[in-house]
């Protein structure tokens, strides 16, 4: 795709056309600078890490929203109208699903999230935070855009999408700050569900010699289940209809959310 020709629209609004791109990348790889792989390893050891990858998620949406809106098209434009407002209905849910894993350890700290889940049943926040890991996963789907949340490139509707009008380096940018997206949010369930580069007590008490794999084996191994995820759903389950896709938002997922909150707050409270 790089050296295929760069066609730009002739009614196109050409700065802003060029750089809608660049931020949805840029947006994208910013977020995987706070994410530690194993231990002791990551770009950017902030204390406010989990809310840094939230903002940075909400940035790229306006990548999508400019590339809509300066192709001079109407395929692109619903494209970009549709994603402006999956994004903010999901957004909402993905950020409430993580208070739960906020209040259990404490911090916002992806390291300190990590260590401490190891005082918690098989060393992972997924058990006890079962209700916001569903509604975390299915929050994520849609921050993706991937099946069966993908509107805002729905083929049998808008062609491509919001970047129907790109071609060449410019639509490889926007393919990949899509993938690097879903390595992301696959990253954040290992880290804030599945005790990220830590190994599982029970499959240490069971095959001892485990615990000299190394932890970066572990975390992509983790990695490697949530994004074999992503593509069963993609082959398993239709496409919903967009009234259902902001119905499943707003009724769904951020009333199971702010139940989760609820519970984790009593649990936190009394136990």
């Amino acid at each position: 795709l790089f050296f295929k020709e760069d066609i730009i629209p002739a009614n196109a609004d050409k700065p802003v056309f060029y750089v809608a791109p660049v931020i949805s990348l840029m947006a994208a790889l910013s977020s995987l600078a706070v994410i530690p792989f194993f231990e002791g390893f990551a770009i950017s050891n902030i204390n406010i890490g989990l809310l840094f990858i939230l903002a940075m998620s909400s940035l790229g949406s306006y990548g999508i929203i400019l590339a809509g809106w300066s192709s001079d098209s109407k395929y692109a434009f619903l494209g970009g109208l549709r994603s402006s407002a999956q994004v903010i209905s999901y957004e909402v849910a993905l950020g409430l699903s993580l208070v739960g894993v906020m209040i259990l350890s404490g911090s916002l700290n992806m390291t300190d999230i990590v260590h401490a889940q190891a005082a918690y049943p098989a060393g992972m926040f997924v058990i006890p935070q079962i209700l916001g890991f569903f509604v975390f996963v299915v929050a994520a789907f849609a921050e993706t855009n991937r099946t069966p949340f993908d509107l805002p490139e729905c083929e049998t509707e808008l062609v491509a999408g919001y970047f129907v009008e790109y071609s060449g380096m410019r639509f490889a940018l926007f393919y990949a700050a899509e993938y690097i997206g879903m390595i992301i949010m696959g990253s954040i369930a290992v880290v804030c569900f599945m005790g990220g580069w830590t190994i599982p007590s029970f499959a240490t008490a069971a095959l001892p010699f485990l615990k000299h794999v190394p932890g970066v084996v572990w975390f992509a191994l983790k990695l490697y289940l949530t994004i074999f995820f992503y593509y069963w759903v993609r082959a398993t389950v239709p496409r919903y209809r967009y009234d259902q896709l902001m119905a499943i938002g707003w009724k769904v997922l951020i009333p199971l959310a702010l139940l989760n909150i609820v519970i984790t707050g009593i649990i936190k409270m009394f136990v």
